[in-house]
């Protein structure tokens, strides 16, 4: 009698078969990007898009350069627009949320069944009439009984990558006016040196003529000569900060080349007449925040990690093996079939590990993101309060410097001068009235400067994105 066994495979499970959880929301390729778009509309009014393709890139490119062409001086606004459209970080960003899509598309797909094929007999002469093939499908039934909670905990990361997007467009576009701010300002202080520089200038020059017809002494002469010198170096160092800062600007903007010779206004907008009311600062960043709903997100996140880790605790790996085996056999020159059914289950035992450790780190994860919570929630409450406390304190300084401080040091100049062409008082005392008011000047666009920079952290610390401290602020208005 010769005998040869087959062992054909069958599937317990059809749903191998019948396909896998839809996962269409999250197989686009711009999955998830309509949260961000639509926050960043309603927040400040721009548009953000996700490049996709060369053409999109190129009609990205165009739409930029038209922006860049239209506006002779480059405003606030449209630098923010730039910015949101043109930097290649912002674009780097959205693969984060691109791959937090793909991750949860393939948590929505059943993992692939093993398929193995055995031969028996080989190179044994003797057993040549019982030689058999075997073949397994092989399954990880954990895979099967987790998959709910892997697709809602996949979910959960996916919103929480759509969040995290907004944040990082709305943080470029609080630094893009920021830069925007701060670079107009110091072109506005170098305009203000130079006009003071060409009048230290001229009267350097005259008290050099004066001089040569003995009508001032050489120490007047000096100190006429080494003021207009240290004004010199004031100015070019306000004209490297200009530089400095435009250059920061151009790389929020994400320009080069050609792109670079755009213009910017010769100073800052007016102060505002009026202050804008927030009476319910803080109500509106605990609602509208979006780190702070992220970190809510993150806490769900633990909450459904933690419950897997507790549905996993004892049985860490479980595979069921089933088939169909079939024997062939010849007998007197008739052909006989049997068939036997096999299914095998494997198991790791939980015996030196039972889980205790791993339920730990999930309580502590938990532990963690609560705190972070609880902590975040916080320090939002105080970064409203603090936004709008250097917000309306910087215009009150504005306003300060603007009618009272620069008026009065102009007026104390004027007096000087009239005394000094009378003979009353020294060319020193002159020289330190008119410093005097240069400084005065310079302080009141620096103060108009903070006044806009803490407006421009207004809308971050109600909506995230940005840092709105007031130390911050008032170290970035000075330039520390």
């Amino acid at each position: 009698m010769s005998s040869i066994r087959t062992l054909a495979v069958v599937t317990a499970f059809p749903i191998f078969l019948g396909g896998c959880v839809s996962g269409a929301n999250y197989a686009g390729k711009e999955a998830g990007f309509s949260t961000v778009s639509t926050t960043t509309r309603s927040v400040i009014a721009k548009d953000a898009v996700w490049v996709q393709n060369q053409e999109q890139a190129k009609a990205l490119s165009a739409r930029t350069k038209a922006l860049l062409s239209r506006e002779k001086v480059l405003d606030a606004e449209t630098a923010v627009q730039i910015a949101l459209l043109n930097n290649k970080g912002l674009q780097a960003s959205y693969a984060d949320l691109g791959d937090s899509a793909a991750d949860a598309w393939q948590t929505t797909m059943l993992l692939n069944p093993t398929a193995s094929v055995g031969l028996n007999g080989i190179g044994t002469p003797e057993l040549e009439a019982f030689r058999t093939i075997e073949g397994a499908l092989t399954a990880n039934i954990l895979a099967l009984m987790t998959k709910k909670r892997d697709v809602a905990l996949a979910d959960t990361r996916f919103r929480q990558a759509q969040l995290n997007a907004a944040i990082e467009t709305l943080s470029l576009a609080a630094d893009a006016r920021r830069a925007w701010i701060t670079a107009v300002a110091a072109d506005e202080n170098v305009a203000g040196l130079q006009r003071a520089q060409a009048a230290a200038d001229a009267a350097s020059e005259l008290a050099e003529k004066l001089g040569e017809t003995g009508a001032m002494a050489k120490g007047p002469q000096a100190r006429e000569h080494a003021f207009s010198a240290e004004l010199a170096a004031e100015t070019a160092k306000a004209r490297l900060t200009a530089r400095l800062a435009k250059e920061e600007l151009t790389r929020r903007l994400g320009l080069w080349g050609s792109d670079m010779s755009y213009r910017l206004p010769n100073r800052l907008p007016s102060l505002p007449k009026t202050i804008a009311k927030r009476d319910r600062i803080e109500a509106d960043a605990l609602g509208n925040r979006i780190d702070l709903k992220a970190a809510r997100l993150e806490l769900a996140a633990s909450a459904q990690s933690y419950g897997l880790t507790e549905a996993t605790r004892y049985v860490t790996d479980l595979e069921l093996m089933t088939g169909l085996e079939a024997e062939r056999s010849r007998e007197d020159g008739t052909k006989k079939v049997e068939f036997a059914g096999s299914a095998e289950i494997g198991f790791a035992i939980p015996i030196f590990d039972s889980g205790k450790a791993r339920m730990r780190k999930a309580e502590l994860a938990y532990m963690r993101a609560a705190n972070r919570l609880a902590e975040k929630a916080v320090n939002v409450r105080s970064e409203a309060r603090s936004a709008y406390e250097a917000y309306r304190s910087s215009l009150d300084i504005a306003r300060h410097y603007r009618n009272n401080v620069v008026p009065l040091r102009t007026k104390v100049e004027e007096q000087s001068l009239l005394t000094y062409n009378g003979m009353i008082t020294n060319t020193f005392e002159l020289l330190t009235d008119t410093r005097e008011k240069i400084d005065a000047l310079v302080q009141s666009v620096n103060a108009k400067r903070d006044f806009w920079l803490a407006e421009a952290n207004l809308a971050p610390a109600i909506y995230g994105g940005g840092s709105s401290s007031a130390s911050e602020t008032a170290a970035a208005g000075s330039g520390e």
